[in-house]
């Protein structure tokens, strides 16, 4: 907590220089403008005609040019003005964000309250694992699987909880661990697949279908596989195939259930572009 206040302190004092620093740029560095420029050019001009080395056409002609370039200048450029109290100001202000931003600390958040390393988080996680969210959860199934690499059921944990927590490449890691320790685990096999779909946004690789299959060969129950395999048949326009894996799918679903109407439809519109 220390070293947190002295960052903070510290990244202040460096926004207060920064800030001041610019300002001191903007008051003390005034370059010659557009403006300036033509005037000079236009005193310039009346020397050389009065030193008889330009004509009166020619000093006519150029003095015009130099007249155009100041009221052009003049309706381009736009002053800054500084003052040497704006300085206090801005200085006032940093101060201000600072002691209200330890205000806000104070308020709403533990000052007193020591440093709690990550390790003792997942200690404290692992008591609660009813209230955790699914990332904590996963913090905690991978300290299990790190101590335990040959436990099953952490390993499906961990890939479950990586899984619902965003992270579908890391979950289905955990599932071919899985699955490596326990070959005839069929959901294990269509959670990896699954995970592997969701990784590659929907599509349906060729390591996805090969779980999947491997899932229904163990279970032909598994609902699931059978879905994204028969996804993966009717974008191959397989539409027999298709239907031989979605009807015991369709028939496990109520009629009024708005997922069998999907699949019942995509088949027909499948079934009828066949039959153009």
């Amino acid at each position: 907590m220390t070293l947190f206040w002295i960052l903070t302190g510290l990244l202040t004092a460096l926004a207060a220089l920064l800030v001041l620093a610019g300002g001191r740029r903007g008051v003390d560095s005034a370059p010659a403008g557009p403006a300036d420029l033509a005037r000079r050019e236009l005193d310039e001009l009346d020397e050389l005609k009065a030193r008889g080395l330009l004509t009166p056409e020619a000093w006519v002609t150029a003095r015009a040019e130099a007249g155009r370039r100041l009221l052009t200048g003049r309706a381009q450029t736009v002053s800054a003005i500084f003052r040497p109290s704006d300085r206090r100001w801005v200085l006032g202000g940093l101060a201000m964000a600072g002691l209200g931003a330890l205000g806000l600390y104070v308020l709403v958040g533990a000052p007193g309250q020591a440093d709690q390393s990550y390790q003792r988080r997942v200690d404290q996680w692992a008591g609660e694992l009813e209230t955790l969210e699914p990332a904590q959860l996963a913090a905690v199934a991978a300290r299990v699987v790190r101590h335990h690499p040959d436990d099953h059921q952490a390993l499906v944990m961990l890939g479950t909880a990586r899984f619902e927590a965003g992270d579908p490449i890391a979950a289905a890691s955990a599932f071919r661990r899985a699955v490596a320790l326990q070959p005839d685990d069929a959901q294990s096999w269509a959670r990896m697949g699954e995970s592997l779909v969701r990784a590659q946004d929907g599509v349906v690789g060729g390591d996805a279908e090969a779980a999947f299959r491997e899932a229904l060969k163990l279970d032909p129950g598994q609902l699931g596989a059978r879905y994204f395999l028969g996804e993966a048949a009717l974008d191959r326009g397989e539409r027999q195939a298709a239907r031989m894996l979605w009807e015991p799918l369709i028939a496990v679903l109520d009629p009024a259930d708005s997922r069998r109407q999907d699949l019942e439809r995509r088949l027909s519109v499948a079934d009828a572009g066949a039959a153009r």
